[in-house]
């Protein structure tokens, strides 16, 4: 990866330190996730402005994002920390997932533009082909590039801006879980599912799919207690 050079007291270092904080937050996301940043691991500011080549500010910046998602936590006077991962907090979490993620994507559905519906048909299949190879990762960053899509394409900030503060833990809560207990072929298949039905406009359709993968989300997340 390339090192972007960085002058924070130059002009028009606002546009440059945004770009480099969504960098340093989407980088930071995903190894918090995928468990490379595992629960209860301390995190220095310097040191992973060294590992992701990228200065501290926006290594901050992106922190301060990261405890707002409830990955990280940030202790006065004795530094930030990954958030552990809790199975009571998950089971309160799908209660407000599965009201909010039938209205996005009936919403979605409704208010896709065409290049929208057309993203959504790709990343069904992605997915789909991502679980058929158990590429896991590659599913992961779909599933990442799915919440967004949907996201957007729902039209309403609100319901975007709460839905912001639960993906991240949801995905990090399944990918520590899915060797154990999940069916990585089955979970692409009702993602897909809900994929495909925003990209066909069907709306009531869009939001039974959503509450089948919720049923299927809520049902794995019950699994673990088992292992």
């Amino acid at each position: 990866m390339t090192k972007t050079p960085v002058n924070r007291r130059s002009r028009g270092t606002g546009t440059e330190d945004g770009t480099l904080t969504d960098r340093a937050y989407r980088e930071l996301e995903e190894m918090i996730v995928t468990l490379q940043l595992s629960p209860g691991t301390v995190l220095s500011e310097q040191a992973l402005a060294v590992r992701l080549k990228i200065g501290r500010t926006p290594i901050r910046e992106a922190l301060q994002r990261l405890a707002r998602d409830g990955l990280v936590v940030i202790m006065p006077r004795r530094g930030i920390m990954v958030s552990e991962i809790n199975l009571r907090l998950q089971l309160r979490l799908l209660e407000v997932r599965r009201e909010l993620e039938r209205l996005m994507a009936s919403l979605a559905a409704e208010r896709a533009t065409s290049d929208e519906r057309r993203e959504f048909a790709e990343v069904a299949q992605a997915m789909l082909a991502a679980a058929a190879k158990a590429d896991d990762i590659a599913f992961m960053r779909l599933d990442q590039r799915f919440n967004i899509l949907i996201a957007t394409a729902a039209r309403n900030e609100f319901a975007r801006r709460s839905m912001g503060l639960m993906n991240a833990l949801s995905r990090r809560f399944w990918y520590q879980h899915y060797q154990e207990v999940a069916d990585l072929p089955l979970a692409a298949k009702l993602h897909a599912a809900v994929a495909n039905a925003v990209a066909q406009k069907k709306v009531k359709a869009a939001a039974t799919a959503s509450d089948q993968l919720i049923d299927y989300i809520e049902d794995f997340a019950r699994k673990t207690l088992d292992t």
